[in-house]
């Protein structure tokens, strides 16, 4: 196997960086960049720590962050498993890297930036949502934000409902949790699964 191993070899392959993929990076929300945010109900949080790197699934109703101003979100930490695996890293190494998907769209949105974790009172009582509260609020500033090219969502065919895969001839949760741990009950879990989820969702 031939391995690049430096960035200028890594550069004599991929030369010619168009003006579009540097204009477009900005040290805060543009107008435009704003309401592309405030359209996603979707994203990835990309965080980094001692043990190694993490990316965790974000989703909430309606946008699935709060923009505060041009430099700066707030993301409520709802109801989950309480691994808290991106928690923890934010709170050891603030750097996170955030993208975007709005279903329908072939553009995503990627922002870099530095994040707290917030338990203010105040701030946590704004995200009230059926009568509850997130435990913390993200907080991130916002250091670059940029669109990312089309092409691998449209590769992708991500919003093609003909394309989508019929979920039952995938493995369940249960099935999954079974390969990890023999005697795992996965028909229990399967079965209360959705129960559970509807009733813990914020």
């Amino acid at each position: 196997m031939t391995i690049i191993r430096t960035p200028e070899a890594l550069r004599e392959i991929y030369q010619g960086v168009s003006e579009a993929s540097l204009v477009k990076v900005t040290p805060a929300l543009t107008a435009d960049y704003r309401r592309m945010i405030e359209t996603s109900p979707f994203m990835a949080l990309a965080t980094v720590g001692p043990e190694g790197l993490d990316c965790s699934p974000r989703g909430d109703r309606g946008a699935v962050v709060r923009v505060e101003d041009e430099k700066t979100l707030a993301i409520p930490d709802w109801r989950g498993n309480n691994r808290i695996d991106s928690l923890l890293n934010i709170v050891r190494d603030p750097r996170v890297a955030l993208m975007f998907l709005i279903p329908g769209s072939y553009t995503a949105i990627r922002v870099n930036g530095q994040a707290v974790v917030s338990v203010d009172a105040d701030l946590l009582d704004s995200f009230e949502m059926d009568g509850k509260h997130p435990r913390t609020v993200v907080v991130v500033t916002i250091d670059e934000v940029y669109f990312q090219c089309a092409r691998a969502i449209m590769r992708a065919d991500l919003w093609n409902a003909e394309s989508f895969v019929d979920p039952k001839s995938l493995p369940t949760p249960g099935d999954l949790l079974q390969a990890a741990q023999a005697d795992f009950d996965k028909e229990t879990y399967d079965r209360q699964w959705p129960e559970r989820a509807a009733k813990t969702m914020w």
